[in-house]
């Protein structure tokens, strides 16, 4: 939308809020707190993110603007910090935004103070949570009645988009907006959606190879955000987890969380870029250790099963294992490269045993609020790792980034004062 169509919701007169407080319902300050991703210091997120004091940002006829209550550390915004892959600040200014800074975060919980002149089904004052799936109403490949995440003008909130979680007040689409769970604090509403929003397309949004009941999946990084919301999804529809991890502590973490077994990715050596096919004495040490880690999904299983689907995120370390052990016609479906972009697939096994390499991003409206009746009817535990004050965004995404954090998910208080309020 263009920042002319905006219009203003500020109260004149209203001072800043201090974090960890909200003004009253519908009342909206001229200025916020947030914390501020600017180029200049885009690197380590540690100094890449620092607080400011910045105008709050206008909404347009389509939009909505929430207080938030608290917010979900994604490791999207480790990217967003460094730059790389993608300067943010850059491609936005390039469509025309005249913002020359950041401000990230795509999960939240909050209380809706304003809503545009379009807007229909969302009050003022109404508990909500964000999904991240934002699109231009009018793009045309949606006109078409395709799927809108797979549009043109399809992006990430709070990555792709600016004034996200990390702000006092975030600016959402209304299509965005979803009841928040009544039995949940803010900080436990606002850990999980991207995650599960994510893990939820990842499973059940690729027809041909959507997750049924009976079906054995892989899961990497299960003791993760995105994993351990990847193994309950699994455990409700009736199929089962095995969870990959990089230590016990971890395993028994995943299973907590709905995985029927683990294993531990250190007791293997085969990782990465396999030899080339002519290097014979490479290609049967590498076998050898991708086989004997197969051998332990077997031993989970009960069976000789190989998984229907695998559930990837880490890309370049792990996709040649994932597309040798997946089951003939199975799926590895991916969504991000966590460590590293540069994947290689030795197709031998990948068409002449029919598999499927599906990449998946992001969520449509179907698929969120699918999700979210999940978590509104308690079959998701939204798996809160760590709650953590405004002060430490940029030292929870320098954790982040260096993955020591892999116990499910970091949460920031923003106008909760603290943890465990906005349970009713």
């Amino acid at each position: 939308m263009a920042n002319d169509d905006r219009r203003s919701v500020v109260t004149p007169g209203a001072e800043p809020t201090p974090i960890g407080e909200v003004p009253p319902v519908g009342v909206v300050p001229a200025k916020m707190h947030a914390q501020v991703v600017r180029q200049s210091r885009y690197g380590d997120p540690a100094e890449a993110f620092q607080p400011e004091l910045i105008d709050t940002p206008p909404i347009g006829p389509d939009e909505v603007l929430i207080a938030v209550m608290a917010a979900g550390v994604n490791y999207n915004n480790v990217w967003a910090a460094r730059g790389y892959p993608v300067d943010q600040v850059a491609i936005r200014q390039k469509r025309g935004e005249p913002e020359d800074f950041h401000v990230g975060g795509s999960d939240a919980s909050g209380i809706v103070y304003a809503v545009g002149d379009d807007v229909s089904g969302v009050e003022i004052g109404q508990e909500v949570v964000i999904h991240p799936g934002v699109w231009d109403a009018d793009d045309p490949w949606i006109a078409r009645g395709k799927d809108p995440m797979i549009a043109p003008s399809a992006k990430i909130w709070g990555y792709d988009t600016n004034y996200g979680a990390f702000g006092q007040f975030a600016r959402v689409q209304a299509h965005q907006v979803m009841p928040k769970a009544e039995h949940l604090s803010w900080e436990e509403a606002a850990a999980p959606t991207l995650v599960g929003t994510t893990a939820y397309r990842m499973l059940h949004g690729w027809a041909g190879n959507t997750l049924n009941e009976g079906d054995l999946v892989l899961v990497w990084g299960g003791s993760g955000g995105l994993g351990t919301q990847a193994c309950q999804l699994v455990k409700a529809a009736g199929g089962r987890a095995v969870a990959v991890v990089s230590d016990d502590e971890r395993g028994a973490y995943a299973m907590k969380y709905g995985a029927i077994g683990y294993i531990n990715r250190r007791e293997f050596s085969h990782w990465g870029v396999p030899p080339l096919v002519d290097d014979a004495a490479g290609q049967k040490e590498w076998s050898a250790g991708a086989r004997a880690f197969g051998k332990k999904v077997w031993e989970i299983a009960g069976a000789r099963e190989d998984p229907a689907i695998v559930f990837e995120h880490p890309g370049s370390a792990t996709i040649p294992t994932s597309i040798f052990l997946c089951q003939p016609g199975g799926m590895v479906v991916i969504c991000a490269g966590t460590t590293g972009f540069d994947a290689m697939v030795d197709l031998r096994y990948h068409w002449t045993r029919q598999k499927r390499l599906q990449g998946s991003h992001g969520t449509n409206d179907e698929q969120a609020y699918a999700y979210n009746e999940l978590v509104r009817n308690r079959y998701i535990d939204p798996c809160v790792g760590r709650t953590l004050p405004f002060t430490d965004i940029p030292e929870a995404h320098a954790v982040m980034s260096r993955g020591e954090d892999v116990f499910g998910n970091v949460t920031i208080l923003v106008g909760a004062k603290e943890p465990g309020s906005g349970r009713v």
